[in-house]
């Protein structure tokens, strides 16, 4: 098992291990194509993440109206639960 920093370490100070394995707890699966990109899908939402140099962001498209999309990012000073809480609640 790939070990897990605690929740109110910033992002940056994860392994990408970590962080891969994080994003799998929640539900998401690898593009494997690009493997930056995460999906996830949720009831009533869902959302590409991606791991960029600087920043995680987030494409969220609402469940049946894939013309409706809102794009957020996080930079990775923020704790890894702080993410957590403001992406995966939705958008």
């Amino acid at each position: 098992m790939i070990y897990l920093p605690p929740a109110n370490t910033p992002l940056y100070n994860h392994p990408l291990s970590s962080i891969e394995q994080w994003l799998k707890n929640l539900g998401c699966q690898q593009d494997q194509k690009e493997r930056h990109c995460w999906h996830i899908e949720k009831i009533d939402w869902k959302a590409e993440i991606s791991l960029e140099s600087e920043k995680l962001t987030v494409s969220y498209v609402k469940a049946g109206d894939s013309s409706s999309k809102i794009n957020r990012a996080f930079q990775y000073s923020l704790s890894r639960q702080d993410i957590e809480d403001a992406v995966f609640s939705g958008p």
